[in-house]
C-alpha cells in the first residue's frame, strides 16, 4: 500500500534535498496568498467604480507593456546580479505598491487612475522578479528532481490561489477592499523576512552586464530551439483565447449567482491541486511535450464548456477541469525549460518564459473584456475556448519536435544533465 501511495503522491525529494527550495516554497505560498487577495480585490474595485467589463479588461492592456519591457530586462539582470538581492528588492517594492492601494481604498471617494498605475507597477516588478526566481530553481534543485520541484511549486501556487480568491470574495464583500489590501501588505512583509534567509546566488564570474545584445543572444537561442518555441507558442495561444478570469464578475451576474465569484476564481486552482496531489507518476514520464499539448487542449475544452453551461455548479466543475489541464501543461513546460537551458542563459530565457506565460493572460483579459462587451459574457468564454483547442492543434502539427520530445534522448537535455552531474548538483 505504501509503495502504491508513493507512486501517486507528490515526490518530496526537492523539499528534502534543498534548504533554499524549502525557503522559497514557504515564501511563495505566503506571497501568493497575499497577492491573490489583491488580484481579486483590484478588478472588483474597478467594477464597482465603473460597472464596465471593458474597463476591467483594460487592466491587461495597462500591464502588458511593462511586463514585456521589464520581463526581458529582468531576464538579462538575473544573469548579471545576485538573484537573491533582486528577489528581495522587488518583493519589498511590491509591498509598497500594496500600501498605495490601501491608502486609495481608504479615501472617502477612491480614485480610479491609481488602480491602473499600481497594476502597471506590479506588472513591471513581476517582470523583473520572475526570471530570477525561475532561473534560481534549476540551480538549487538536482537535475533528476526538476519535475518533482515543478509539481511542488505548482501545488504551492494553487494553495494560495484557492485560499486567496475564496477568502478575498468574502473579505471584500464584508470588510471592504482596504482590508484585502491590508492582508496583502502583511503577506509581503513576511515574504521579505523569509527572503533574507536565502543563500546568496551570485552570477557567473564572466557574466556580462545587462544589454540589448545579451537579450538578443537569449532570443536567438530560443528561436533556434523548436521545442522551446512550441512551449511558448502553445501557452500564449491557450491564454490569449481562453483566459476569461477578468470577466468572472459578469459571468456570476449572468448566472444569478453573485455568491459564486470567489469560487469561480478558486475552482481552477482546485483542479490543479488535485492533479498536484496525485503527481507522483509525473516524475517517471519522459515525453513532457505531450503534457504541454494535451494539457493546453484540455484547458480550452473545459473553458468552452464553462461558457456554454448555464448551471453554476457545472461551470465550477468545468473550471476545475480547466485548472487540471493548465497544471499538466505547466508541468511539461517547466520541466523542459529546466532540463534543457544552459545555466549561463537561464536568466534571459526565464525572461522570455515570463513573457510566454504572462503576456497571454494579459492579452486574454483584453480579448475577453472586449468580446464580452460585444457578444455577451458567455459567448466570449465558450468561443475563446474553442479557438484555444484549434490553435493548439495547429501549433502541435507545425512544431512536431515538441510532441516527440524525450528527456532521455533530447541532446540539450542530455548535455544539461551532464553539466549538472559534473558540478555535483
Amino acid at each position: 500500500m505504501t509503495s502504491k501511495l508513493s507512486a501517486v503522491l507528490p515526490d518530496l525529494s526537492p523539499w528534502r534535498s534543498s534548504a533554499d527550495f524549502r525557503l522559497l516554497w514557504v515564501q511563495g505560498l505566503v506571497t501568493y496568498f497575499g497577492s491573490f487577495m489583491a488580484m481579486i480585490a483590484l478588478p472588483l474595485q474597478i467594477k464597482d467604480l465603473t460597472g464596465s467589463p471593458l474597463a476591467v479588461g483594460a487592466m491587461g492592456a495597462v500591464e502588458l507593456v511593462p511586463l514585456v519591457v521589464f520581463g526581458l530586462y529582468g531576464g538579462a539582470l538575473a544573469d548579471a546580479v545576485d538573484r537573491r538581492r533582486l528577489i528581495l528588492g522587488t518583493e519589498a517594492a511590491l509591498g509598497l505598491l500594496a500600501v498605495v492601494l490601501l491608502v486609495n481604498a481608504m479615501l472617502p471617494e477612491p480614485m480610479l487612475w491609481p488602480l491602473y498605475v499600481v497594476a502597471a507597477g506590479v506588472s513591471a516588478l513581476a517582470g523583473l522578479q520572475r526570471p530570477a526566481l525561475d532561473s534560481l530553481m534549476a540551480r538549487i534543485v538536482p537535475h533528476d528532481q526538476l519535475t518533482a520541484a515543478a509539481a511542488l511549486n505548482a501545488l504551492r501556487w494553487q494553495l494560495g490561489a484557492i485560499a486567496g480568491p475564496a477568502l478575498a470574495g468574502v473579505v471584500v464583500a464584508y470588510a471592504g477592499h482596504a482590508t484585502a489590501y491590508g492582508i496583502t501588505i502583511a503577506g509581503f512583509g513576511v515574504s521579505v523576512l523569509l527572503c533574507l534567509r536565502l543563500a546568496p546566488a551570485p552570477p557567473a564570474h564572466d557574466a556580462e552586464k545587462p544589454s540589448l545584445r545579451g537579450i538578443a543572444e537569449g532570443a536567438t537561442y530560443a528561436w533556434s530551439r523548436p521545442v522551446l518555441l512550441g512551449t511558448y507558442a502553445i501557452d500564449l495561444a491557450a491564454m490569449f483565447f481562453a483566459f476569461p478570469n477578468t470577466i468572472f464578475p459578469f459571468l456570476a451576474d449572468d448566472l444569478d449567482a453573485e455568491w459564486s465569484l470567489g469560487l469561480m476564481y478558486a475552482a481552477g486552482s482546485v483542479g490543479s491541486v488535485l492533479l498536484s496531489l496525485t503527481s507522483g507518476w509525473t516524475s517517471r514520464v519522459r515525453r513532457h511535450g505531450l503534457f504541454v499539448v494535451f494539457g493546453a487542449a484540455g484547458w480550452g475544452l473545459a473553458i468552452s464548456a464553462a461558457g456554454w453551461f448555464g448551471n453554476v455548479w457545472l461551470v465550477l466543475l468545468c473550471l476545475a477541469f480547466a485548472g487540471a489541464g493548465d497544471m499538466l501543461s505547466g508541468l511539461g513546460r517547466s520541466t523542459i525549460w529546466n532540463q534543457t537551458i544552459p545555466e549561463e542563459l537561464r536568466g534571459r530565457l526565464a525572461g522570455i518564459e515570463v513573457l510566454s506565460y504572462s503576456v497571454g493572460p494579459q492579452l486574454g483579459q483584453v480579448r475577453a473584456g472586449a468580446m464580452a462587451g460585444w457578444t455577451g459574457t458567455r459567448p466570449a468564454i465558450w468561443a475563446g475556448g474553442l479557438a484555444c483547442v484549434v490553435s493548439v492543434g495547429v501549433l502541435a502539427a507545425v512544431l512536431p519536435k515538441l510532441v516527440t520530445y524525450d528527456c532521455e534522448t533530447d541532446e540539450d537535455a542530455v548535455r544539461r544533465r551532464a553539466q549538472k552531474e559534473a558540478a555535483g548538483v
